[in-house]
C-alpha cells in the first residue's frame, strides 16, 4: 500500500494527506464533487483533463475511500461519483483552499500589475 512508507515522523500525516489529495486534478475533482456528478459532467467542468487522467484520479480517490462510484444497471450504463462520508470531511478544507486561492490570485495580480 502506498502509505506503508510513512514512519510517522514529523510531517508524515501531512505527507499522507497531500499524497491522497495532491496532484493536478484531485483537488479540483473533490471541489466539484460537492454535489453528485456523472463522469461527463466532471469532464465538462474540467475540459483540460483527459478522459484517461480523470478516470485514473477518480479510481485513486475511490481506492482511498474518499470518493464513491455508483453504477446503475441501465443501458447505456449510468455512473455517478460522490464524496463518501469520510470524503465530505474534506469540504471545509477545500473551502479554505478556495478562499486562500482567491487571496493568492489577488496577491499575484498586485505583484504583477502594481509594480
Amino acid at each position: 500500500m502506498k502509505h506503508d512508507n510513512y514512519k510517522c515522523s514529523f510531517g508524515c500525516s501531512v505527507e499522507a494527506a497531500i499524497e491522497a489529495i495532491g496532484g493536478k486534478w484531485k483537488g479540483v475533482i473533490l471541489y466539484h464533487l460537492s454535489a453528485t456528478r456523472r463522469f461527463n459532467e466532471l469532464r465538462k467542468l474540467m475540459p483540460s483533463v483527459s478522459q484517461r487522467m480523470l478516470t485514473k484520479q477518480l479510481r485513486e480517490l475511490e481506492g482511498d475511500g474518499i470518493v464513491q462510484r455508483k453504477v446503475y444497471a441501465e443501458v447505456p450504463p449510468k455512473v455517478e461519483y460522490s464524496l463518501t462520508a469520510f470524503g465530505k470531511t474534506l469540504q471545509p478544507i477545500l473551502k479554505e483552499l478556495e478562499k486562500w486561492g482567491n487571496e493568492y490570485l489577488d496577491e499575484l495580480a498586485k505583484i504583477r500589475f502594481d509594480t
